[in-house]
């Protein structure tokens, strides 16, 4: 294992300790703050001292679902400072501000080149870990980052003059502007998006940067406060409301043209399925749980709507991400705005507690081992 130093002066303020603080899956609902090693890494790889690290509901269904053996360390939106580069790594140095995916597809396998990069079998390798079996480990004060997610693009710089909080948005946008792109809109089109979560807000926003009308529909009219601020502002209040009349009476009596599901559950795909004009689309993007769901048959034939879906991040669209989010940044397109709650370490079994029954009050929450630190 070598350590390079792109700048000796820093060797001085280089101090990894052998263990660290970190939040261990054990078991459903089970989390706790715990004393574990810090990883070691190999030829190719990287340490990562943690800045930050989003909450994202795929961490929650694991947590509370028990889809994965414990123990586990999660969080994959994350960002921080190199600390520790591998023998023979040459891109990236101590000292450098990146965030880092934890899956990358080839680009080479079938599924790669029928564009439909989720599916590749080594995108659907883990490859970042805080210990025990590798599951993004951004629950931690140090990751470990392997060595084919730093040689597939993986790893990505973050300027001088952008937050760590921003920067940890490029994972979650990648995987939104992945959606809208499939709906290929038009500049007359109407989108409705169900759900204004930072996932869902972030929708409607990318929507309506195609020229597309947003409507956008929450029961928390706290979300329609902040979605105003990216230049949202045809709220439908689910909670006092009828959706579907709200959007046939916005669209002439047609529908929308798409409506994106961004919320868990399928109980609201009837709502998206009534909602949506003949011939139009509606694309699931919350479903990430395996069930039935009933749906009417003759809305898909008869009237032509097009159910589909999209899941994680596609990496041919990722300078287009890092634009939006790193480039536009100073620009107003603040994705800061969307968080809520910040929590250090020790009390990231409450963020975990509160990210996992959403209010008004709650959008996105961040885990930071050294509070305010994802703002710098």
């Amino acid at each position: 294992m070598a350590t390079q130093i792109s700048n000796p002066e820093k060797i001085a303020s280089l101090k990894i300790p052998s263990t660290m603080r970190a939040v261990v899956y054990r078991g459903i609902n089970d989390m706790r703050v715990e004393t574990v090693p810090v990883p070691a890494i190999g030829p190719g790889e990287l340490l990562i001292k943690v800045a930050t690290c989003g909450i994202c509901g795929t961490d929650l269904k694991k947590i509370h679902m028990g889809s994965h053996a414990a123990p586990r360390i999660f969080g994959h939106e994350m960002a921080g400072t190199i600390v520790q580069v591998g023998a023979g790594v040459t891109k990236y140095s101590v000292g450098e501000r990146v965030m880092t995916f934890h899956h990358v597809p080839c680009g080479e396998c079938y599924y790669c080149r029928k564009r439909t990069p989720a599916q590749c079998p080594l995108y659907l390798k883990t490859g970042v870990t805080a210990g025990f079996a590798p599951s993004g480990g951004g629950f931690a004060e140090y990751i470990r980052v392997m060595d084919f997610v730093v040689a597939n693009r993986g790893v990505v710089h973050i300027p001088d003059d952008v937050p760590f909080e921003q920067a940890v948005f490029i994972e979650p946008l990648n995987t939104v502007l992945k959606g809208v792109k499939l709906l290929n809109l038009a500049a007359d089109d109407t989108v409705l998006v169900i759900g204004q979560g930072p996932i869902g807000l972030m929708h409607a926003a990318l929507a309506r940067r195609t020229g597309a009308r947003a409507l956008t529909s929450d029961l928390f009219p706290e979300r329609h406060a902040i979605a105003a601020r990216f230049g949202l502002k045809e709220p439908i209040d689910a909670g006092t409301e009828n959706v579907v009349e709200r959007v046939f009476a916005a669209t002439e009596g047609r529908g929308a043209d798409a409506v994106i599901l961004a919320v868990g559950g399928n109980a609201l795909i009837k709502t998206a399925m009534d909602a949506v004009r003949p011939g139009g689309k509606v694309m699931l993007f919350a479903q990430t749980q395996h069930g039935e769901a009933t749906i009417d048959p003759a809305a898909v034939c008869v009237d032509e709507k097009t159910l589909l879906g999209s899941y994680s991040s596609s990496f041919p669209i990722l300078d287009e991400v890092t634009g939006i989010v790193l480039g536009e940044y100073r620009k107003g397109f603040d994705l800061t705005q969307l968080i809520s709650h910040r929590f250090q370490m020790e009390e990231a079994v409450e963020a975990i507690e509160i990210a996992s029954h959403p209010q008004g009050s709650s959008m996105k929450i961040m885990i930071e081992p050294v509070l305010g630190g994802g703002a710098k």
